[in-house]
């Protein structure tokens, strides 16, 4: 599937199934409820936290799709295109990065 799927899909889904969608401040909060969630596991199963038996059974593909998800929604809310932001996101990288990283002495 591509952004621009992605991005068709949730607004047929908003559409048919989610009524309307929430406000963009409302759907901004939840995104930092949702990454919280993320940065929770991986803090947890990754870092040098010990993993609650209460989050040993969570899944972080799930996790990340519901990041995803509610960005995709302030996408469509904002009119955002996400695969021509995401493209010019990786030109602008791809030019001011191009030997950034290789250079760096802690990467080595």
């Amino acid at each position: 599937m591509t952004l621009d799927q992605a991005q068709h899909q949730v607004d047929e889904w908003i559409k048919t199934h989610g009524v309307r969608y929430f406000s963009e401040l409302t759907n901004m909060a939840i995104l930092t409820e949702e990454v919280g969630e993320v940065a929770r596991i991986i803090a947890r199963r990754y870092g040098e936290q010990s993993e609650k038996e209460s989050d040993s059974n969570k899944d972080l593909g799930y996790e990340m799709a519901d990041v995803l998800w509610v960005l995709i929604c302030l996408a469509n809310q904002t009119g955002v295109n996400l695969t021509e932001a995401f493209q010019k996101n990786l030109e602008k990288k791809t030019i001011r990065d191009k030997d950034r990283h290789h250079q760096n002495p802690k990467l080595k």
